[in-house]
C-alpha cells in the first residue's frame, strides 16, 4: 500500500511544485513507483512533468466532480516509473462546486484509495491556499511535507498552517503527520537566510530535513524544458540536493534502494 504525503504550504512561491517534481522524480529512479498528484488549477506540475493537453482525457477536476476514477485520468511521464494525476484551469471551480458534495472532505480519499496499491509513493502537491482541496488533499494524506522559502515571511504562515492539519488530524484525518519540514530556495550568501534557517531548526517541534535546496539556475530552467531537473541535468547541484534529499527521505521510511547518492 502506497504511502500518501501531501506538499503544503499556503504561502505561494514556496517550492510546493518543485519539491512534488523533483522528490517524485528522483525516487522514480531509484526505482520506487512514483505519483505525483496535481491539485493546483495552475497545473505547472502536469506541464513540468511534460504531459502534453493531447494526453490529457480526465484531470482530477473530473475525479471530484464527474466520479471519474483516478485510474482513467492518470497520464505516464517521460520520467520511468512516474505517473501523473493531471489538472487543469477547471479546478478553479471545484472550491464552489463541492461544497454541496456529500462528505466532501473526503472525497480526493475515496478517488485514491483503489489504486495506493499500485504506487510506492503518492505525492500531492497542494494549492497555495487552505480550501476544500487542500483538506481533502490533507484528509487522503499519511503525511505532510511542508517547504519553507528561507525568508522571514515564509515563517509567518507556518504557524497558521500547523493549525490547519491540527484541525484536520482532530476532526477527518486522526493519522496525519508532519513528515517534516524542508528549506528551500536558499541561498548561502544572504545572512537574512542563514538566520531563517537558524530560526526554523532552532524552534521548530517537527523534523527539518538536514538537505536544503538551494537556489539553482538548473532547477529554474527545468519546468521550460517541462522536465524534472534530474532529467534536465544530471549532474547539477540542483539533481544533487533533490537526491540527497530523496535518500534522507528514505531513511525516515527505513527504506533503502540501489545507491544513487551524488556527493
Amino acid at each position: 500500500m502506497g504511502k500518501v504525503i501531501a506538499i503544503a504550504n499556503q504561502k505561494g512561491g514556496v517550492g510546493k511544485t518543485t519539491l512534488a517534481i523533483n522528490l517524485g522524480a528522483c525516487l522514480a529512479l531509484m526505482e520506487y513507483k512514483v505519483l505525483v498528484i496535481d491539485a493546483d488549477p495552475q497545473a505547472n506540475t502536469t506541464s513540468g512533468t511534460g504531459i502534453e493537453k493531447e494526453q490529457i482525457v480526465h484531470t482530477i477536476y473530473d475525479c471530484f466532480l464527474n466520479e471519474t476514477p483516478a485510474a482513467d485520468a492518470i497520464v505516464v511521464s517521460a520520467t520511468p516509473n512516474l505517473s501523473i494525476l493531471p489538472s487543469d484551469i477547471n479546478l478553479v471551480g471545484a472550491e464552489l462546486e463541492l461544497v454541496s458534495k456529500f462528505k466532501r472532505e473526503f472525497l480526493m480519499k475515496e478517488f485514491i484509495e483503489p489504486i495506493k496499491d499500485q504506487y510506492d509513493f503518492i505525492f500531492i502537491d497542494c494549492l497555495p491556499s487552505l480550501g476544500i482541496i487542500t483538506v481533502n488533499s490533507l484528509t487522503a494524506a499519511d503525511s505532510v511535507i511542508i517547504p519553507v522559502q528561507a525568508e522571514i515571511f515564509s515563517l509567518e504562515g507556518l504557524g497558521k498552517l500547523k493549525n490547519t492539519i491540527n484541525l484536520v488530524k482532530k476532526q477527518l484525518n486522526p493519522e496525519l503527520i508532519i513528515e517534516g519540514i524542508v528549506l528551500t530556495m536558499y541561498d548561502k550568501r544572504l545572512r537574512l537566510a542563514n538566520l531563517v534557517i537558524e530560526e526554523v531548526k532552532e524552534h521548530s517541534k517537527d523534523r527539518v530535513f538536514d538537505t536544503i535546496v538551494h537556489r539553482n539556475s538548473r532547477i529554474s530552467e527545468a519546468p521550460s524544458a517541462h522536465q524534472p531537473v534530474i532529467m534536465y541535468d544530471a549532474g547539477s547541484k540542483g539533481t544533487i540536493n533533490f537526491i540527497n534529499l530523496a535518500h534522507e527521505f528514505l531513511s525516515y521510511q527505513n527504506i533503502t534502494k540501489p545507491d544513487l547518492a551524488l556527493k
